[in-house]
């Protein structure tokens, strides 16, 4: 009398084993623009910043051969580090008479067109210096004539201020008489807390930045550039952030991690 029970269980126990799980994107994706019907995006290059050292197959960091003079101070390869907590530290601080902070690029090891750039981040507390992401062009840059086609600088994220507000910007023709340059400011409460994402899309008809997945500035200021780019972190110092020697050094930018990704057709479409 028991077995239809008995059979009646292990059918439910089967069903509920076999029904397909419905699998989420990783706690810390970061979010990603809408695409068209058929589809997808596929990761195409990243640093989680994992480990107990920079993987200088994908950065070259300044400073790696010497003191590189920047602005009001010096980059120099000891300030920038992973702090073996899965974030990449680019710090600044004081040696002797003179200002030091970090800064890296993927030039010649990662250069690319298109897609979506983004990188997750948690900014300085004090004065005198500022953090960036941003996109320079292996090509084309200083070349007048064609707008930003040729290549632009493109600045994702500038952080020179204390409060709540950021900058992004695009640089083009050169950085003489001939440049030319468009940008926005705004404000974003709370920005100064934590880790956030600042994400960039960039395709053939223009680009589409964003914060925390919010479109904070849509142009196609220049034309969108058609040459390959390569990622820059950096520290710099100097008055747009305010007087150095006022601040309490040392002080800190993290990124958590920057992936760049393509859009593919879905798999089967």
């Amino acid at each position: 009398m028991y077995r239809p029970l008995l059979l009646i269980l292990a059918f439910a126990l089967f069903c509920i084993l076999a029904a397909p799980v419905a699998i989420s994107a990783p706690p810390d994706e970061p979010p990603l623009p809408q695409l068209p019907e058929g589809k997808q995006w596929k990761l195409a290059w990243n640093d989680e910043f994992n480990g107990a050292a920079l993987d200088e197959s994908k950065w070259e960091i300044f400073g790696a051969r010497g003191p590189h003079k920047r602005r009001d101070g010096w980059w120099v390869k000891e300030d920038a580090y992973l702090d073996g907590k899965g974030n990449l530290v680019l710090r600044t601080k004081q040696e002797g008479d003179r200002y030091t902070c970090g800064a890296i690029r993927t030039r010649g090891n990662f250069e690319h067109t298109f897609g979506y750039w983004v990188a997750r981040c948690k900014f300085q507390k004090e004065q005198g210096h500022w953090s960036a992401f941003w996109l320079m062009p292996t090509r084309g840059i200083g070349r007048v004539g064609n707008g930003g086609r040729d290549g632009a600088e493109i600045d994702i994220m500038e952080k020179p201020w204390l409060d709540d507000r950021l900058t992004q910007n695009l640089h083009w023709d050169g950085y003489g008489r001939d440049h030319k340059t468009s940008g926005t400011k705004f404000t974003v409460p709370g920005i100064m807390e934590g880790f956030h994402t600042f994400g960039f899309y960039w395709t053939a008809e223009g680009y589409v930045f964003d914060v925390d997945g919010k479109v904070t500035w849509r142009t196609n200021a220049g034309g969108a550039s058609e040459a390959p780019s390569y990622v820059k972190l950096t520290e710099e110092i100097g008055a747009w952030g305010g007087d150095i020697k006022k601040a309490k050094l040392p002080d800190y930018f993290y990124a958590d991690y920057v992936r760049v990704y393509d859009v593919v057709d879905k798999d089967g479409e």
